[in-house]
């Protein structure tokens, strides 16, 4: 029994060694696989913040893909931004078709959601107007005299 014992556990271990060589190989690739990215995604920078100038040429879509995080809805948006709720969409549909905006599906339809910050492309967001603003101040209270 003790040499049968002995025989399936150096068996394991062998089997166990030869799995080494391939972990080593995967985490080497996967390594060149993060390097790569790195740099694609560096060298596409300046054409990604190419196509957000061109696409969002007025401070009104720009604030309006600022929005465009997947939770407000065009309604919201487009009282903040000051247009209508359909420009929203318009907008929307039309980023779409061009890859800067993903689709999220909510209750009630498709919402969407910016794929760039406009931040990191040095893209700068015009403020929202007070008066634009959809969150209503809440009234003070009232003084009591004393």
């Amino acid at each position: 029994m003790k040499s049968k014992n002995l025989k399936e556990s150096s068996t394991k271990n062998y089997s166990l060694s030869k799995w080494v060589p391939k972990l080593a190989a995967e985490e080497k690739m996967v390594k060149l696989l993060e390097e790569i990215l790195k740099w694609i995604r560096f060298s596409g920078m300046q054409q990604v913040k190419s196509v957000l100038l061109s696409l969002l040429d007025s401070e009104t879509k720009r604030i309006i893909y600022h929005l465009s995080d997947g939770e407000k809805s065009s309604g919201d948006i487009g009282k903040m931004s000051g247009v209508s709720d359909q420009t929203v969409r318009n907008y929307w549909r039309d980023w779409f078709t061009k890859g800067i905006v993903e689709p999220k599906s909510v209750k009630g339809g498709t919402r969407y959601k910016k794929v760039f910050s406009l931040e990191d492309f040095g893209i700068e967001v015009p403020p929202l107007k007070e008066a634009e603003k959809v969150e209503k101040p809440t009234e003070e209270p009232k003084e009591t005299p004393e």
